[in-house]
């Protein structure tokens, strides 16, 4: 870990919960983010205290140096209600209100909750494929409810999400941080009671189950932050909701592990899930080159016997309209369609099983 002091320069971008700013470190200008929960407000010209080990290991951190505190100064406390510790035993832990805890007020909702009703539950590997999947979902059927679990695999912080700051606020999404990630509309325990608050307290229609920014991956069999989609899938059946399991999908990384169907879908899907889910495929618009390598794994995927392909179209005009920028490795929607458009199936199958369940007659529907 290595840490600097800087002063604060001049404020960048605010969203829920964060505060880009402008520091000087030893002379040289550099971009830093303030969790303002953390932290609380600051000034310009302020000494701050900063954490600088992802950008001097550049790493993809989104090229911020994180500020810790302000040097001469204690930040505000800010007192509330809750016990459940996150990020514990690190010096920025902090106390929430968990929704399953006694002290809530959906304690007893959350207790007597005993499943899903069925829920659609969309599942991705990286978080990049939220806002295709709310795009696709919410263009098919507008009125949909949709609950963001942001699992602790990646960003612990919401925060750091843009994306989901954006959604959120545009009344897209309302947000659950499940087990030591934190900052949600809810805090949860676990992905469990983040499920059942979904349902239960929220009210949703659809749960979609994303970690953070961030995900690592070694380039190893199991070595990968994504192997959480694969136990999501197991307590999505285990309290009876529906799985859909998205597939990390891409036309253009360069490394081939990741091209056509990602080796972390396989590995999810085919060995950590043992449980069913529904796997949403398209061929609309795919070129046939990634279409046959895409194609190539579909016979390792329905070996299982737990998982069932679902072809779905209605995909890239809702992609078109997506209401925050899509970007995934650094491509948007041109240069990487395959890879929001296996995205986005999952949030047309899930719009598709909610208008049925709505019994709305077919010639009202978009899809």
């Amino acid at each position: 870990m290595t840490w600097r002091s800087g002063v604060t320069l001049e404020p960048g971008d605010t969203w829920a919960g964060a505060e880009e700013w402008w520091v000087d470190v030893d002379g040289a200008r550099y971009r830093a983010l303030a969790y303002t929960d953390l932290v609380g407000p600051l000034e310009i010209g302020e000494r701050v205290l900063l954490n600088s080990t992802a950008v001097d290991r550049h790493l993809g951190s989104g090229g911020y140096l994180f500020i810790v505190a302000p040097l001469d100064r204690l930040p505000t406390p800010t007192p509330g209600p809750g016990h459940i510790v996150k990020a514990r035993y690190m010096p920025q832990q902090n106390m929430v209100l968990a929704v399953d805890e006694q002290d809530s007020p959906h304690h007893e909702t959350v207790q007597d909750a005993d499943g899903l009703d069925g829920m659609p539950v969309i599942v991705a590997d990286l978080h990049s494929a939220l806002p295709a999947i709310v795009a696709t979902a919410r263009y098919h059927v507008p009125d949909v409810r949709i609950a963001y679990v942001h699992t602790d695999t990646a960003a612990l912080p919401i925060a750091f999400s843009k994306t989901a700051a954006h959604l959120k606020a545009r009344g897209d999404i309302t947000t659950i941080t499940a087990g030591q990630s934190f900052g949600g509309d809810l805090e949860a325990v676990n992905l469990h009671t983040a499920l059942l608050a979904a349902r239960h307290v929220i009210g949703a229609d659809i749960a979609v189950v994303v970690q953070g920014p961030g995900n690592v991956g070694t380039g190893t069999t199991w070595g990968f932050s994504g192997t959480a989609v694969g136990e999501a899938i197991n307590a999505i059946n285990l309290l009876g909701g529906t799985a859909l399991a998205t597939l990390r999908v891409s036309q253009a990384d360069h490394r081939a592990r990741h091209r056509g169907i990602s080796h972390h879908s396989l590995t999810a899907y085919t060995k950590v899930a043992l449980t069913p889910a529904l796997v949403p495929t398209t061929r609309e618009n795919i070129g046939r080159d990634i279409l046959t390598r895409i194609e190539a794994h579909y016979p390792t995927l329905v070996r299982t016997g737990w998982l069932t392909l679902i072809e779905v179209s209605g995909i890239r005009d809702a992609l078109e309209h997506s209401p925050v920028p899509l970007r995934t490795m650094g491509r948007g929607l041109p240069e990487d369609y395959a890879a929001f458009a296996f995205a986005g199936a999952g949030g047309v199958l899930a719009a598709q099983m909610i208008a049925d369940a709505r019994r709305v007659p077919p010639a009202d529907r978009r899809l």
